[in-house]
């Protein structure tokens, strides 16, 4: 069960993030904050998603808001990931899943037939005061930066 809810607060949380930084959600008020959670670093789906933000960066530098990616990826991964796709943001290191699941986005799955547990592709938008104002679910990756984007616009 998920401990965000929309219209309250989210929880502070601190994650270890590329460029050597650590992440505190509570210092980034003032900010609209996009915190995308995905499944893999350098998979089809999530290098396409990261992508499709790494475009939109600027627009939504100018709206105020700051796109954070995460995943149980180890920040080694995130690192070469990061550069590769040339992402002008951040990504955050959940290995022990404290955010993942603060969020619920870890969920059943099959692969290769198998049972596992993994992250369910989420995003979240928080406001300037740390309000949970939208989010998404089981996105599909086509188009969805872009739908973040108009939603941030009418924050």
């Amino acid at each position: 069960m998920s401990e965000v809810t929309i219209g309250k607060a989210v929880p502070d949380f601190e994650l270890p993030a590329t460029s050597g930084q650590t992440i505190k959600l509570s210092q980034l008020q003032g900010q609209n904050v996009v915190l995308y959670f995905y499944p893999k670093d350098d998979t089809p789906g999530c290098t396409q998603e990261g992508q499709d933000f790494r475009d939109l960066h600027s627009a939504f530098k100018r709206l105020n808001a700051v796109i954070l990616g995460i995943s149980r990826d180890t920040l080694t991964s995130h690192e070469a990931f990061k550069a590769q796709q040339h992402f002008p943001f951040e990504l955050l290191s959940d290995k022990d899943e404290k955010v993942c699941r603060l969020f619920d986005v870890i969920k059943p799955k099959k692969m290769f037939g198998k049972d596992v547990k993994g992250i369910e592709r989420s995003t979240f938008l928080i406001d300037q005061e740390g309000i949970l104002r939208k989010e998404w679910r089981k996105v599909k990756v086509e188009d969805h930066a872009a739908e973040v984007l108009a939603t941030v616009k009418t924050l």
